[in-house]
C-alpha cells in the first residue's frame, strides 16, 4: 500500500508524496493561524483598552474630586470672607441708617417749626416785592410795595406784622446789603389776616435812600445814584430780587 505503484519510477510518486504532505502541513498551520489571528490574537489587542479606559476614567475621577475638593475650599474659604464682609456690611448699614436718623432728626430740629393749625404754612405763601417806579432821582424816597399771596388750596391765617414782614435794599450784585425796614423800626404788632385760596394782602414801604444796619446804630448815610435791587421776605420766605435805579 505504501509502495508506489503505475508507470513511473517510485522517486516521482515519493515525490509528489512528499510535497503533498507538506503543502496539507502549511495549509493546516495557515488555517490554525487564521483561526488564532481571528478569535484568540485579538484578546491580548482589546485587554489594554478596558485597563485603559479604567486608567483614563480613574484619573478622570480623581481630577473631578480634586476640583470639587479644590471648589469646596475656595467656597469655603470665600463664604467665610463674605459672610466677614457681610458682618461689617451690616454694621457700617446700621451705621449709615444711625446716622441718616439723627441727621433727619437734627434736620428737623433746626428746621422752622410747622404753623399751628389753621395757619397759613410757608408752603402756602408766596412773596413778591417791586419798588413802584424803575427810577428814581437822587434825594427823593423809593416806594416798595410788597404782595403776599395765598397760593394754597385752602383758607388759613397768618400773622402779618410789620415787625414779621421785611423789605431790604442790596446792591445790584446782591452782594451788599443797604437797609432793611426792621433795623431802626422793629415792630412787634401782629396783623392776623385770614387768607382764602388767591387772596393777597399789599403793604407799602418808604426808603429814605439811606443806609442801615440792625439796631440802628451805625451813622446813617445817603445812597448815591446807581442800580440796586429790593427783595422781600416773610418768615422763612424771600421774593425774587426786583431791580430799580437811582439817578442823578
Amino acid at each position: 500500500m505504501l509502495e508506489p505503484t503505475g508507470p513511473l519510477p517510485p522517486e516521482i510518486y515519493w515525490r509528489r508524496r512528499i510535497l503533498a504532505i507538506g503543502v496539507s502541513v502549511v495549509v493546516l498551520a495557515l488555517v490554525i493561524w487564521l483561526v488564532v489571528a481571528l478569535t484568540g490574537g485579538d484578546d491580548p489587542d482589546q485587554n489594554p483598552e478596558p485597563a485603559a479606559a479604567e486608567v483614563t476614567t480613574s484619573a478622570t475621577t480623581t481630577a473631578a474630586d480634586a476640583s470639587a475638593d479644590a471648589a469646596s475650599a475656595s467656597t469655603t474659604r470665600s463664604g467665610g470672607s463674605s459672610g466677614s464682609s457681610g458682618t461689617r456690611s451690616a454694621g457700617d448699614s446700621a451705621s449709615e441708617d444711625a446716622d441718616d436718623e439723627d441727621n433727619t432728626s437734627t434736620s428737623a430740629t433746626t428746621s422752622a417749626a410747622p404753623a399751628p393749625p389753621g395757619q397759613c404754612s410757608d408752603q402756602s405763601l408766596a412773596v413778591r416785592v417791586t419798588a413802584d417806579e424803575p427810577n428814581y432821582r437822587v434825594g427823593s424816597e423809593p416806594d416798595f410795595t410788597i404782595v403776599i399771596t395765598n397760593i394754597g388750596t385752602s383758607q388759613c391765617e397768618r400773622d402779618l406784622g410789620a415787625g414779621l414782614q421785611q423789605v431790604l435794599v442790596y446792591s445790584l450784585d446782591g452782594n451788599e446789603r443797604l437797609w432793611a425796614n426792621t433795623d431802626c423800626f422793629p415792630e412787634s404788632t401782629a396783623d392776623i389776616r385770614s387768607l382764602a385760596p388767591g387772596d393777597q394782602a399789599a403793604y407799602s414801604v418808604k426808603w429814605s435812600a439811606t443806609t442801615s444796619e440792625p439796631g440802628c446804630q451805625a451813622p446813617r448815610e445817603p445812597v448815591g445814584p446807581g442800580a440796586y435791587t429790593v427783595v422781600g421776605q416773610l418768615g422763612g420766605l424771600r421774593s425774587a430780587p426786583e431791580p430799580f435805579n437811582i439817578t442823578p
